[in-house]
């Protein structure tokens, strides 16, 4: 019987076939912990990304490119000023919402704005392989590399992790 300081368990499957017996407000607590240890990761990749495309404009080079390598740019840039506010957004958040009882709406808020900084995220890096790859080969070219790095992420950052969610992912393999 819980006592009056700690609720129920609340048993829910976590995936690899067992249950993790553990109270609503503890399982809040680690999912949102496991969702800033992950948007910290990707946090660093777009700090490094915004900071290399802010430089960018006083290189001498730059005055060199055209209308479309310009859009290109501009679209990378926002791309990854967006990421990086929807990765910080969590933070601000749950600063603003500490300690008022509402975890669970804190938990699906940053996922939300997880998966929308990883939509900025996949923009950013597209764009700017796109921009690299037209300044260093053709237009083609970089065209079909960035095709083919919209597919390879759309693998492995969307059928993959689906699928599995999907069939179940067995544990140990």
């Amino acid at each position: 019987m819980a006592s009056a300081e700690q609720p129920a368990p609340d048993p829910v499957p976590s995936g690899g076939g067992y249950l993790r017996d553990e109270p609503k407000a503890q399982r809040l607590d680690r999912n949102f912990g496991e969702l800033l240890q992950e948007l910290r990761v990707a946090q660093a990749g777009v700090q490094i990304l915004f900071a290399f495309l802010l430089s960018l404009t006083f290189q001498a080079r730059f005055a060199t490119v055209d209308t479309f390598q310009m859009n290109v740019y501009l679209a990378t840039l926002l791309s990854a000023a967006l990421a990086a506010i929807c990765f910080t957004g969590p933070v601000a958040a749950h600063r603003v919402l500490f300690r008022r009882g509402v975890k669970d709406y804190l938990v699906r808020y940053s996922t939300r704005a997880a998966v929308a900084g990883l939509v900025f995220l996949a923009i950013t890096v597209i764009g700017g392989v796109l921009l690299v790859v037209d300044v260093l080969t053709t237009r083609t070219t970089a065209f079909a590399v960035a095709g083919g790095l919209v597919v390879f992420g759309f693998v492995v950052w969307v059928v993959v992790p689906f699928r599995m969610r999907r069939h179940g992912v067995e544990r140990g393999r």
